[in-house]
């Protein structure tokens, strides 16, 4: 479609003798265009300039598509040479000018295709500066590693485009915000300090050739203060002293800015590597809300320093630094992208309007929030345009006097100042309501009255390391009184503060806990909630408050996504990380935030003790499957990949019959199949025994290991052949031998739970049908009681239940049942893992059945609460209020002397049962 036939809109001529020159510049046009221009001569003096120096030129261009005129712009940009640069660019800078305002005045390209085509211009101008000053530098032999007759070079200097020029969204007379880098790591050592010099030199040229305003114009004001430390280091540096700045004195106003940097010109490539290098500093891999104060702090500099603190008056009104202006609405996206974008990677987009509909997706923003301020920006834009077409000035302010509002009304098509004036007002009211409540929220409440022993408690926070810095201070202020009024309108007021008071002693720093409440003031009824259950969670929170980050993520409350999302969502997580530990790392902070996600739904009711087993058993099943693979390739690196068919990992115990709680440990074996190969193939090989026996111990130190983000899991491995005695990892070949000739009836228990977890699935395959036979064959049941007995009261003897709270050790408990379990499985052939299953494979009567049923029920769900509140069994009054109603309402009774007695009972019932099927041999 044309240009004409694509029109919706055009100003209204505001000084009839400059429309007429206007026409008198471009005759002979249609209608619809000569209203077009006439009405754009006649309110902006720059366009009429333009006009009469490319007036034929935009016969031309209207006749066709503006596209098609843009692309052969470019096109004779790129065609032009080197020497010819400065001329070329400027007639392309003066043409692209006028085909935007014009295509932008008649509605024919909408907000992105104007911005899109101004920021094409820079990147294709800033492109061709570089290479030819980089060239002419190369071919004056002051370029090391260059020859004189090379025909373009770029020297490894990239630039990076910031601001709206990185975001496509440069405005109509904007300056290019750049920062110019090269890559020192494309020199010799010793030539560094040439190729420098050169190619500062040819850095001062580019910026000069785009900047210097000739006979025909100017390319683009060109601002290169966005380096690291403008006032002390050259217009071009190095990367590498680049990135330790930031590392070490990047703040938060920078992080924000490089959301938008992008490898715009020159070594595009080394540009884009140095960006990603870059990443950790912009996006941080915890939720950020610190950075909501310091995005706050910055909004009232730029207010204090331009005079804006005032209430919103028209008249020289600034729309971009003013109140409710441009830049309210991109600090309000970009913090929230700061927030976040470090967890969620779709968040970490350039652009305004797209990083708004990114964090409406996500749930960052409301949705009618990020439609209103996108509504709005796209309207500021507009009026910024207008102001910057009339004299192409770097202004962003509202006219002063009423006819320059008048000519300003004209220019928008839009007759009616009043009205104008209306609905601008309204647009920067609203944007201003919208951010400034982000940014700097109210009070909610007042702060209440405390009584003199709260205020005791209260006082003495400020003497605890979470509240020792003024940052800390100065937020906890904001956030104290909504945070006291939600402890005193605790059912237990005074027990809250107790507990909240031990969680905050073992805080170790506050900012970015107390930022995250202030900005998400429900996780403080969440806190409370669980410090007033167990002071033994609270105190894990404590060491570990980043797992909140995972509460406001977006899916904390979902449905539970099951092991084979769990196990892609962390393959995926760990795939982009290049070294291996960091990878380590992740995996604990990922599954961290999964594991405290299971406690808190457990905790509130939301799943109960069996889904909360199956759920902390995919979790273990995730972490193990996903970890696997990368510790066996770092592995491989040295040793060679694994000889043979490779190894799998079994989950024995609870893991295998996949029913863990908060504080399990994983029983595993590691088999491995050589299958003839003796010897590993690495650059340092290894025997097949000495190969899968030290991949085994690098596994569990993988799972085992402190880090940073903590352990992940306590690994036991008595349960392979021979026990400690045993290989750490054993071959299939011995362990088929092992298990038909030499096992204990025990290992024969064991392996009714045993079950593939990671590795090869072939060898799994092999095991699992393996493991049916053997379950056949080994079921001799005069053999199996026996020796069944002959373990309880070895296990009676070693490990007797010593608390009415204790589940799981007792004759007729939790160990008890599902000992019981697994040998009826034995017996019966049964290939089934879980213990009901089991008990009900075996040929009893209903009532016995039921009895084990029953306690086997009642004894996981007080393990599965009781190891959630406390490391190990203790007395009721050891516990808090919170945590002995989650206990009641855990094994459904009524009060702590019911739970003891109905505990006892059932268990009573049990131990009939065992004693008959098993019975303990008597002692001598």
């Amino acid at each position: 479609m044309t240009f004409a036939s694509r029109m919706t809109r055009s100003p209204i001529p505001y000084d009839l003798e400059r429309s007429k020159d206007a026409l008198a510049c471009v005759p002979q046009l249609a209608p619809e265009l000569a209203d077009l221009v006439a009405g754009a001569g006649g309110c902006s003096p720059y366009l009429l300039h333009l006009m009469t120096r490319e007036g034929d030129w935009l016969a031309e261009a209207l006749a066709g598509t503006p596209e098609d005129a843009l692309a052969k712009v470019f096109a004779e940009v790129r065609a032009t040479a080197p020497d010819q640069l400065g001329v070329a660019l400027r007639v392309a800078k003066r043409r692209v000018a006028l085909l935007a305002g014009l295509a932008d005045l008649a509605g024919v390209w909408q907000l992105e295709d104007v911005t899109g085509a101004l920021t094409d211009l820079a990147d294709l101008a800033v492109d061709r500066a570089i290479k030819a000053e980089v060239t002419r530098e190369a071919k004056r032999g002051k370029l090391p590693g260059y020859a004189r007759d090379t025909e373009e070079a770029t020297g490894g200097l990239v630039a990076l485009a910031m601001g709206k020029m990185g975001a496509g969204e440069l405005n109509y007379s904007s300056d290019i915000d750049l920062i110019c880098l090269f890559d020192e790591s494309q020199y010799d050592p010793d030539l560094y300090f040439d190729a420098r010099t050169s190619l500062i030199r040819a850095t001062k040229r580019m910026s000069a050739l785009l900047n210097d305003n000739t006979a025909e114009g100017y390319v683009f004001r060109t601002d290169l203060r966005l380096r690291p430390d403008p006032s002390s280091t050259p217009v071009c540096m190095a990367m590498d002293p680049a990135e330790r700045y930031y590392e070490s004195l990047g703040r938060t106003w920078e992080r924000a800015a490089h959301i938008k940097a992008r490898a715009a010109a020159g070594d595009i490539e080394a540009g884009e590597a140095y960006l990603k290098r870059l990443s950790p500093f912009v996006w941080r891999k915890h939720l950020d809300f610190a950075a909501i104060q310091d995005a706050h702090d910055i909004r009232l500099k730029i207010r204090a320093h331009n005079g804006f603190t005032g209430e919103i008056s028209l008249p020289e009104h600034n729309m971009k630094l003013g109140r409710g202006g441009i830049r309210e609405i991109e600090f309000f996206t970009q913090t929230r992208q700061l927030i976040a974008g470090g967890r969620d990677k779709s968040l970490r987009v350039r652009g305004t309007v797209d990083g708004l509909a990114a964090l409406a997706e996500k749930g960052w923003v409301e949705p009618e929030t990020a439609e209103v301020l996108t509504d709005h920006y796209k309207a500021h834009r507009e009026v910024e345009h207008r102001l910057q077409m009339i004299a192409d000035a770097q202004t962003h302010c509202l006219p002063k006097s009423e006819e320059d509002f008048e000519r300003l009304a004209n220019f928008m098509g839009e007759g009616d100042v009043t009205k104008l004036k209306a609905d601008i007002k309204a647009r920067l009211e609203e944007v201003h309501h919208l951010t400034e409540g982000f940014f700097a929220p109210g009070l909610s409440v007042p702060e209440p009255e405390l009584p003199e022993e709260t205020r005791k408690i209260v006082e003495g926070w400020y003497a605890y390391p979470a509240l020792r810095s003024a940052r800390a201070n100065e937020i906890f202020k904001r956030l104290k009184p909504d945070l006291m009024a939600r402890i005193q309108k605790s059912a237990r007021a005074d027990e809250a503060l107790r507990q909240f008071d031990g969680f905050l002693k073992g805080l170790p720093a506050g900012v970015q806990l107390f930022s995250l409440f202030e900005a998400n003031p429900q996780l403080i009824d969440l806190i409370l909630d669980i410090v007033g259950t167990s002071s033994d969670l609270a105190s894990y929170l404590s060491r570990n408050s980043s797992v909140f980050d995972a509460v406001i993520g977006g899916s904390f409350f979902s449905d539970w996504p099951g092991k084979e999302a769990l196990t892609k969502a962390l393959t995926a997580q760990l795939a982009p990380l290049a070294d291996y530990e960091s990878r380590l790392d992740e995996t604990r902070r990922w599954a961290k935030e999964w594991h405290f996600r299971i406690g808190v739904h457990h905790l509130r009711g939301l799943i109960d003790a069996d889904q909360a087993g199956a759920q902390y058993a995919d979790l273990a099943d995730a972490v193990l499957a996903a970890l696997w693979p990368v510790v066996c390739e770092n592995f491989a690196e040295k040793h060679g990949p694994l000889p043979g068919r490779g190894a799998i990992v079994l989950g024995m115990g609870s893991l295998g019959a996949e029913r863990l709680h908060f504080r399990s440990d994983l029983d595993l074996i590691v088999i491995y199949d050589a299958d003839g190969t003796e010897e590993s193939a690495g650059r340092r090989p290894l025997m097949a025994r000495a190969y899968y026996a030290r991949l085994t111990q690098a596994f569990v130190t993988a799972l085992t290991v402190p880090m940073a983000e903590g352990r992940l899991y306590e690994v036991d491995m008595r349960l392979r052949p021979s026990g400690k005695a045993g290989p750490v990892a054993t071959s299939w070949a011995a362990y088929q031998s092992y298990q038909e000739t030499e096992a204990w009836v025990w290992e024969y228990l064991a392996l009714t739970r045993a079950r593939p977890v990671a590795g090869s699935a072939e060898l799994a395959a092999d095991f699992d049908a393996f493991r049916k036979r053997v379950l056949v064959e080994k079921g001799d049941k005069a053999r199996v009681i026996k020796e069944t007995g002959e373990m309880r009261a070895r296990i009676k003897a070693a490990k007797p239940a010593n608390s009415p709270y204790e589940a799981k050790l007792g004759q007729g408990r939790l160990q008890d049942v599902e000992l019981t379990a697994q040998a009826i499985a034995l017996m019966a052939g049964f290939d089934g893992r879980g213990v009901n299953a089991q008990i009900a494979s075996g040929d009893l009567r209903a009532s016995e059945t039921e009895a084990l049923v029953n306690s086997g029920d009642l004894m996981w769900r007080l393990q599965a609460a009781s190891r959630l509140l406390m490391e190990q069994p203790v007395g009721a009054d050891e516990i808090e209020q919170g945590g002995r109603e989650f206990l009641l309402r855990e094994t459904g009774c009524s009060s702590v002397a019911d739970m003891e007695e109905t505990v006892a009972k059932v268990a009573d019932q049990a131990r009939v049962v065992i004693d008959r099927l098993f019975p303990v041999p008597e002692q001598d």
